[in-house]
């Protein structure tokens, strides 16, 4: 919106040509996206206390991992909203708001947010539980549902799915594209909710994908480069690097108060959110496959989880102390600080071997 009215100021003033450039525009969205974090920040948590949404650690059939979580009770939650909040305004100002992939972007980063925002509210008011599981699913599959069917809809995209590490595989899946879609946001808004049990361990994962895919988003939407790195070319696509760039300033404003010990915790209003962005976009760009690397640690987390319920099912006994996987740990002796640290230098590697991938083709 602002960059909409400030970028034709430049025949008045050359400084504002900067504004046509997506990298600048980026970079002062982040940096703005933090400043409101931080700026609403006190306010914002009074906010929280005062609608009682605090956190309550205590699970049944989780004693052993009350003791690593009793300094926790009573932590202000629903922080997403904070970082949903960041992230909009930052984009709205200087993000191409006419652009369609930003729209939809916006569209299942705030959908996905009320979702988890709900489920929040219905946790503290249901003692824990929530809205169902079914439900869920439901709403995120109808988010999945439209994003799918929009971009199988236009005439100027593409419903072909790359490879990674392989240049000339490529194969077209026509209208299964949108339940393709599906798949991927519904996948990847709970992975990522399921990595949101330590504090700054979800949030930390989420920047590094997050930059990996600005990264990619502006290539895809680079004629040029595009075509030197043989990936697909999306024209318009680069503006979701300046969504993500605003994406990541608000994680970090958010992370500045969530690192250990967490003063305040993102909830389901967060975790459903990053995951449906960070899915989004990779859908956008042609990269859902890659998904998969970027986002190793989500995987990693999310497999954990059904290899412990496939295994108590099947053979009534347990793989892990308990999963996902990071509690594992947690059990096993690890502090809190390390296995973080730890998991985010796995993300850290996930996400550069997924851009070895632009190259290795």
């Amino acid at each position: 919106m602002f960059y909409r009215i400030i970028y034709p100021l430049k025949d008045i003033f050359f400084g504002f040509n900067l504004f046509q450039y997506i990298t600048f525009r980026s970079i002062i969205a982040s940096g703005c996206s933090f400043f409101i974090f931080v700026l609403f920040y006190p306010k914002f948590v009074q906010y929280l206390i005062k609608r009682g949404l605090v956190e309550s650690v205590k699970r049944e059939k989780c004693e052993k991992l009350y003791k690593y979580h009793a300094h926790k009770e009573g932590v202000p939650t629903s922080g997403g909203i904070l970082i949903i909040f960041s992230t909009v305004i930052a984009t709205l100002v200087f993000g191409d708001v006419l652009n369609h992939y930003v729209q939809i972007a916006l569209l299942a980063f705030l959908s996905l947010g009320a979702l988890g925002y709900w489920d929040d509210i219905s946790k503290i008011k249901n003692q824990k539980r929530g809205i169902s599981r079914k439900s869920k699913i439901l709403i995120q599959s109808l988010v999945g549902a439209i994003v799918g069917g929009y971009l199988y809809l236009r005439s100027d995209y593409s419903t072909v799915l790359e490879i990674p590490f392989l240049k000339d595989f490529v194969f077209n899946i026509g209208i299964l594209y949108i339940f393709f879609v599906i798949l991927v946001i519904v996948a990847t808004s709970n992975a990522v909710n399921l990595t949101d049990g330590l504090d700054g361990l979800a949030v930390g994962s989420v920047i590094i994908a997050a930059i990996a895919f600005a990264i990619m988003a502006y290539l895809a939407g680079h004629f040029k480069l595009s075509h030197y790195l043989l990936i697909s070319y999306v024209e318009g696509s680069g503006e979701l690097a300046v969504f993500l760039s605003a994406l990541v300033g608000a994680c970090f404003g958010f992370l500045w108060y969530n690192a250990y010990p967490a003063d305040i915790f993102m909830g389901d209003s967060g975790s459903m959110a990053l995951g449906g962005a960070i899915a989004t976009v990779a859908v956008v760009i042609k990269k859902e496959l890659l998904l998969l690397i970027i986002g190793g640690l989500f995987v990693i987390e999310t497999i954990s989880v059904l290899i412990q319920v496939l295994s108590f099912k099947t053979r009534g006994k347990r793989v892990f102390y308990f999963a996902p996987i990071h509690h594992h740990f947690q059990i096993k002796g690890w502090a809190e600080p390390k296995i973080i640290v730890r998991f985010w230098i796995i993300s850290i590697l996930f996400a550069l071997l997924s851009l070895l991938t632009l190259k290795l083709r």
